[in-house]
């Protein structure tokens, strides 16, 4: 079965031309023109990747992403934008997205980053019933419904957390440059995007370390990147 992607996109020839390229790399493609049309046919019919663009008349592409993200959905978001500021880049993955792209951009890396996606959705979903649950600690993480038992307490997570954790699990005692983390959990290289990671680690820290200033599992490694160190 084709992957289906939905564009949403309110330059019309630029949306018309995505999917007609889209076609013939074998994807099956809907459009949407505005971010309201974009949203109702996000939450009425199965997508597998949502092309998304920011500026757009009703709903710019950013409340379009919190709404999707609001009702559980785990859909792969691609965000299209004429800004390319760090803080709007970590704005967008704050809030669900997958990948960033700045207009104008390539056609062919485009489609790269498509596949980069499909192909990381593929693995964190390899072999679900042998991985379900991951335990370490007094932790629990179920990789199948994004849920972490910690500190008495249960806790959603995001997909970029549960795709950290697996990878430093994966990896356990081994350390993980940043350059393998940005390429595995996020798919892409940016010399500031170092950041972006450095607050998911914290993030992890608070949910799972008694104390996050000196923590028990996750290691930052100076001017490498982590380790996560398994219990004994």
């Amino acid at each position: 079965m084709k992957n289906h992607i939905l564009i949403v996109e309110d330059e019309e020839h630029l949306a018309e031309a995505l999917a007609h390229n889209l076609e013939f790399e074998g994807y099956a493609t809907t459009t949407a023109f505005d971010g309201e049309q974009g949203l109702r046919l996000a939450q009425s019919i199965h997508f597998d990747l949502i092309i998304l663009d920011i500026m757009m008349p009703k709903l710019d592409g950013l409340e379009v992403c919190r709404r999707i993200r609001a009702t559980g959905s785990r859909v792969p978001i691609l965000f299209l934008t004429a800004k390319d500021s760090d803080a709007d880049r970590l704005l967008g993955l704050k809030l669900g997205a997958d990948d960033y792209m700045a207009k104008p951009f390539l056609l062919e890396e485009l489609i790269l980053r498509i596949r980069g996606i499909f192909r990381r959705q593929e693995w964190y979903r390899s072999k679900p019933e042998e991985q379900e649950t991951f335990r370490f600690g007094s932790n629990e993480v179920n990789f199948l419904t994004y849920e972490a038992t910690t500190k008495g307490k249960t806790i959603p997570l995001t997909e970029k957390e549960c795709m950290l954790i697996k990878l430093l699990a994966e990896r356990k005692n081994q350390v993980v440059s940043r350059e393998e983390i940005l390429e595995r959990v996020w798919g892409y290289r940016f010399s500031t995007s170092s950041r972006t990671i450095d607050n998911f680690i914290v993030r992890l820290r608070k949910y799972f370390e008694d104390d996050p200033k000196n923590p028990r599992f996750i290691h930052s490694v100076r001017g490498v990147g982590y380790r996560f160190t398994a219990d004994s």
